[in-house]
Formats: structure tokens, sequence, C-alpha cells
């Protein structure tokens, strides 16, 4: 009996070593930047950006708004990105076309004026949006302006993300 008690001791050492070994190794750090991946602000009440920091910088996304134009007005239509960067605190994305307008956004991620992580305005992404159009004659207009979009609260969902 003596001989298993000391087997199944010498076990219970071992095993309890090993998770603390497991538990002291330093843990491999996130994505850098995936702490900016998120839901964040638009250009108007309902609409957002949702944004992903892959591998070496690479970012997926889209913008979700409504339309405004005839044959669109007020129809919640998807923009996914075509092409994404992230480097730094520096962010570019570029979306694809959809009912002739598409979005350029060249900018940075910054700490907002959120208290802690997770609070809505932890992060805010400011740069420069240019919204880009095409007519029924092929011609492309283009209108830039500075934003500021606010990361959204992380236990919170948008309304318009709620739609049917």
């Amino acid at each position: 009996m003596r001989t298993w008690v000391r087997q199944f001791s010498v076990f219970l050492v071992v095993a309890v070593s090993s998770l603390l070994a497991q538990e002291s190794k330093p843990q491999v750090p996130a994505q850098p930047g995936a702490e900016f991946s998120g839901m964040y602000s638009f250009l108007r009440d309902g609409e957002f950006v949702q944004i992903t920091v892959e591998d070496a910088g690479h970012v997926t996304g889209f913008v979700s708004r409504y339309g405004d134009r005839e044959g669109d007005r007020g129809a919640f239509l998807d923009h996914f990105f075509k092409e994404g960067k992230f480097d730094g605190n520096k962010l570019t994305f570029t979306t694809a076309t959809v009912h002739a307008v598409w979005f350029e956004f060249h900018g940075a991620v910054e700490r907002g004026e959120g208290k802690k992580s997770g609070d809505e305005g932890y992060y805010v992404l400011r740069g420069t949006l240019v919204e880009k159009a095409t007519d029924d004659n092929k011609n492309t207009t283009s209108r830039s302006r500075e934003v500021a979009f606010k990361s959204f609260p992380q236990d919170v969902t948008p309304k318009a993300a709620q739609r049917n």
C-alpha cells in the first residue's frame, strides 16, 4: 500500500508542477493592433464601421450605412473592404462599390475620451474620409471630409445590427 501512495504522491506533484509551469509561461502577445478591432460610429446615427486587424497589418471589415440615392434611400447597404492596412496606428481602407458609391479612409487610430477599455469612445478613428460616386453618365465625383469615428461600447449591440 505504501508504494501505491508514494507513486500517487509523485504523480500528483508532477501534475501540479506541470500545470504551474504552463501558467507561468509568458503568453504569446496578441496580434499588434488587434485591440483596435471592433465597431465604430459612421456618418449618421445607426451607421457603423466594423474593422478587424489581422496578421501583418491586413485589415478586413465593412461600412454599413443607409442609402441616400433615389433607388436605395433608407435601405441598409454594406460596403465590404476591398483593401485595408494597419501600420503602427495608421489605418487605411477602401470599400467595394455598392450602388455606385465607395469610400476611402486615410487616418489613424487614437485614444479617445472613454475612461476604460470597452467604454464608448475609448478609441477613435480620426482622418479623412473620401466618398466617391459614379452617376448614370459614368462621371465620378468625390467629397472629402475630416471625420472622427468613436468606438462602440463593447457590451452594446448597435441598433443597425439588430435590423430584420
